[in-house]
């Protein structure tokens, strides 16, 4: 499976302006057919676009991630553009003949209020728009879903959309690739964050904050760990775009937790073995015959990640990997979880043959 863009925008595009550029949009589709014709007869599965919520939302709105930009609304504009770049690059992988598969990935969570509260309830359907459903709708669906009167003046940047778009957008799909991390929970008006204390002033800007979960465990990000909401996911995806869902891949899962930058035998990193047995287990069990998700045509899970990485804005402090990096001699060693998952996958593979 190879994803074409990562949040790895080349420098002379993002100068012209980025994803706030609409030719940018139309060079990642020449990037694709590149990619596809030199390419094309070895990949099994394209990723176009990874997480194009995380960019709009971190790089653009927020900027904690590069290009840093604080915009607030003023970024949705960059959604737009990043999915008729994705709709650009199916039919470019297409035109050049790839033998693969081709998708798209996207970070979703379920949003629920922090009471029931019509304020909480407003902003928690609010924040589900933008995190969910302006991602998925047009392109599952061919159109962006209806927004609430009460927040267009915040959402009006994003301007008219064209029919034409919308159809470039609405590409058919292979695939459909699910990153789950953790739910979120919203509440109206702003509150504390953990964004760092110098954005504390922008986010106060926003009609809602999120709130919570402390009757979960947590991971070194601080992320609730919430195995059930996964299901629950699964099940809205289902229910809101029925036979238009096509096949889902859970393209990223996994977990962070504070651990020693060296080791000298296997890590027993039985955090995250749990973390992954109980996630996997919640998908099996959710997409199962009877189960709240029955119907989803769930097609595999890829752990993030493979190797202890680099993490955006928090460097090297947060390590994900089933292999432990040592990040000054480069040694890999392998953790419990990575035994563990070889294991597993082996063992699935047996009852699958």
């Amino acid at each position: 499976m190879a994803t074409l863009y990562h949040w790895d925008t080349p420098l002379p595009l993002e100068q012209r302006g980025g994803w706030l550029n609409r030719d940018t949009a139309e060079r990642f589709g020449d990037y694709a057919r590149a990619a596809g014709e030199r390419f094309g007869d070895r990949v099994d599965q394209w990723v176009t676009l990874n997480e194009p919520v995380s960019v709009t939302l971190n790089g653009y709105a927020l900027g904690v991630h590069a290009p840093g930009r604080r915009l607030m609304f003023d970024a949705l504009p960059a959604i737009h553009h990043q999915l008729l770049a994705h709709g650009l690059g199916a039919q470019a992988l297409r035109a050049a003949g790839v033998a693969g598969g081709v998708g798209v990935t996207n970070l979703h969570s379920p949003v629920r209020p922090a009471t029931r509260k019509i304020g909480d309830r407003l902003v928690a359907h609010l924040y589900d728009l933008l995190m969910n459903r302006i991602y998925a709708d047009p392109v599952l669906l061919g159109r962006y879903p209806s927004l609430p009167l009460y927040a267009k003046p915040w959402l009006r940047s994003i301007g008219r959309i064209s029919d034409a778009d919308l159809k470039t957008i609405h590409q058919p799909l292979d695939f459909y690739g699910l990153n789950y991390y953790f739910p979120v929970k919203v509440a109206l008006g702003p509150g504390i964050t953990p964004m760092p204390a110098d954005m504390h002033k922008e986010m106060a800007k926003l009609p809602f904050h999120e709130v919570g979960y402390p009757e979960y465990g947590s991971t070194g990000f601080g992320w609730p760990v919430a195995p059930e909401h996964l299901g629950v996911l699964l099940q809205e995806m289902r229910d809101r775009y029925g036979e238009a869902l096509p096949p889902i891949y859970i393209t990223e899962g996994g977990a962070s937790f504070p651990e020693p930058d060296r080791v000298s035998k296997t890590l027993e990193d039985a955090d995250r073995v749990e973390y992954l047995a109980t996630h996997l287990g919640t998908a099996l069990e959710a997409t199962a015959p009877g189960g709240i998700a029955e119907g989803v045509d769930l097609r595999g899970y890829y752990v993030w990640t493979l190797m202890d990485n680099f993490e955006w804005a928090a460097g090297y402090s947060q390590r994900f990997g089933l292999v432990h990096v040592d990040f000054d001699s480069l040694e890999r060693t392998p953790k419990q979880s990575f035994y563990w998952y070889q294991a597993l996958s082996r063992a699935r593979g047996q009852l699958q043959d």
